[in-house]
């Protein structure tokens, strides 16, 4: 069996020009309306945005951790990451708790609040592109090689080549490397990451085994609160079953 390489982009803040093509790109290859001058941030009609402080240029998107806090918390296993890399999210299996948005320390998921069926919506690292062998539509669209994309072991060396070869035009560290336990969205900086606005604080451990060691104290409120969570989940789903069934019964009455 062939191993899967997991994939990552390389964002390297001191060479984009904050043109706007990754987020158009983005809003294009996932069918979402307006244009990147429409997109002031996050939401759940933009998977990426850029911000800007002090003339550089800030990509927001999903991390797609190594070991995912919002995977580890979801009580249905609505979010899962794949082995290439991809942190998904499968809609259906999702009760709407929103443990997720709680859990994830870059404060990356959005909810659907004003929809009827409501979601949770964040980058999917172009998981249907890399089905058929493509980069990422943020990196095929970046005119500057701001966003790189290849397996996280070659954005690894690329990065650290590029702080290697200019040292004077980089802060010493790449973002995403330990964070967390690691992340599939690595970045540099020609400034600390505190400066802009990342956060400094997180631990070197992945959050899922720090949640797991607390979480292990207390097995029992663990599984009945899960086991009351799947409930509810089922429950909603089971009345929904029911509606459409007895709104079918009714229509076949009514054609009778």
């Amino acid at each position: 069996m062939i191993a899967i390489e997991p994939k990552a982009l390389l964002i390297d803040i001191t060479r984009c020009i904050g043109c706007g093509e990754c987020v158009g790109a983005c809003l294009e290859a996932h069918d979402l309306p307006g244009t990147a001058d429409d997109v002031k941030g996050l939401s759940d009609k933009a998977l990426t945005a850029l911000a800007e402080k002090d003339d550089l240029y800030i990509r927001q998107l999903c991390r797609h951790c190594i070991d995912p806090a919002c995977a580890s918390v979801c009580p249905v296993e609505a979010f899962r990451k794949l082995p290439n890399g991809p942190v998904v999210y499968d809609a259906d299996r999702c009760m709407g708790c929103r443990y997720c948005m709680q859990a994830c320390p870059f404060n990356v998921p959005k909810y659907e609040w004003f929809s009827a069926n409501p979601r949770v919506v964040k980058c999917d690292f172009c998981v249907h592109r890399q089905a058929e062998g493509k980069v990422t539509a943020c990196t095929e669209a970046c005119p500057a090689e701001a966003t790189m994309f290849g397996t996280r072991e070659e954005m690894l060396a690329l990065a650290h080549q590029r702080l290697a070869e200019d040292p004077d035009a980089y802060y010493p560290e790449i973002y995403g490397e330990h964070e967390v336990g690691g992340t599939s969205v690595l970045f540099l900086s020609p400034v600390p990451f505190a400066e802009l606005g990342f956060r400094t604080d997180l631990p070197t451990g992945a959050l899922p085994h720090l949640t797991g060691k607390a979480l292990a104290k207390v097995p029992g409120i663990v599984t009945i609160g899960g086991a009351f969570l799947f409930g509810l989940w089922w429950l909603t789903h089971r009345r929904e079953e029911v509606a459409l069934y007895e709104a079918g019964l009714a229509q076949e009455k009514h054609d009778a």
